[in-house]
């Protein structure tokens, strides 16, 4: 496939140190801040920090991407306790124009001088729930597949908030919708898991869970990621 431009600019770049309480939990999903360049290296973004490193950030998680369109809609459903926009969802990169559709498990991406993988979508988890104040946020984004994405990093490097979304190369035929769609599939199916799993550059966490999954015949209870502690 030839180089495409994916975006032709990014909407909102954003990095943060804060780790705040959040409803009984630490998190860092608040701690965002507009900045005009990010500077990427191999394991994380300086100056942003996460507050659940097992769950969060990682080889595999450096950067978060998220389409920006998906705040109106997640309003249009009532999903929002108050109103919420970029960089509410955590995220480190927002676009308008470019979706779950339009990438996938894989693609190498560059922008500006960076180059990133993407590794998997965002696993929604409880958090989200307190973040917008509705209890089933992130079983919606679970079940609607408006989650973002994650990069790890090839070539660090620096991302400014004029650079294009550039697709180098694509490695599989799974878009990020589709992997958020087998993925979470509500009756156990080993053969979709594999192909899934077998996808160039999913991330290790999730060819992981997957192997799991076929090696025990079932699917791992899902109750506390979406609900969290009682």
């Amino acid at each position: 496939m030839p180089v495409q431009t994916l975006a032709e600019q990014i909407s909102g770049l954003y990095q943060g140190e804060v780790i705040v309480d959040l409803g009984g939990v630490t998190s860092g999903i608040n701690n965002k801040n507009a900045v005009t360049a990010l500077t990427v290296g191999a394991l994380g973004v300086v100056g942003d920090v996460q507050a659940d490193p097992k769950h969060h950030g990682g080889a595999d998680r450096v950067l978060h991407h998220f389409p920006r369109e998906h705040y109106g809609q997640y309003r249009r459903w009532d999903m929002m306790a108050s109103f919420k926009d970029a960089p509410a969802m955590g995220e480190n990169i927002s676009t308008v124009g470019l979706d779950e559709t339009q990438v996938h498990i894989g693609d190498i991406i560059k922008i500006g001088d960076v180059e990133l993988q993407v590794t998997q979508p965002r696993s929604p988890c409880f958090k989200l729930n307190r973040q917008f104040g509705h209890q089933e946020f992130a079983l919606a984004m679970q079940q609607s597949g408006r989650c973002g994405w994650f990069y790890r990093v090839l070539t660090p490097g620096t991302i400014s908030a004029y650079d294009s979304v550039v697709l180098v190369k694509r490695l599989t035929d799974i878009s990020i919708a589709e992997a958020m769609h087998i993925y979470f599939l509500p009756e156990f199916d080993a053969l979709e898991y594999q192909r899934l799993a077998d996808c160039d550059g999913l991330a290790v966490a999730w060819v992981n869970s997957l192997q799991r999954r076929i090696e025990n015949q079932a699917i791992e209870d899902w109750q506390m990621r979406l609900y969290g502690p009682k």
